[in-house]
């Protein structure tokens, strides 16, 4: 069995990181948060994740907080936040 989590990245950051998923290893106790930081320390444009813009975040196509710890086989969607007018 895998360890990872696949990452999916939609609408602006999808074209920002130019990539639409991705897999991460992830340990016990991995939350949303770390898996965010992870990925900002690759550099820019990476970096956009961990911004003063914050991104939604859904596991397993619930809605969730930054806090939301992860397990192995999760799938983890980031998007930018719904703006209408």
């Amino acid at each position: 069995m895998s360890n990872t989590v696949t990452i999916k990245f939609f609408a602006r950051l999808r074209e920002t990181l130019d990539t639409d998923s991705l897999d991460l290893p992830v340990e016990s106790g991995t939350t949303v948060a770390d898996l965010i930081r992870t990925l900002a320390s690759r550099g820019s444009p990476w970096d956009t994740l961990d911004g003063d813009r914050s991104v939604m975040i859904a596991v397993n196509q619930t809605m969730a907080r930054p806090s939301q710890p992860v397990s192995a086989g999760d799938e983890v969607a980031l998007f930018p936040p719904v703006t209408g007018g």
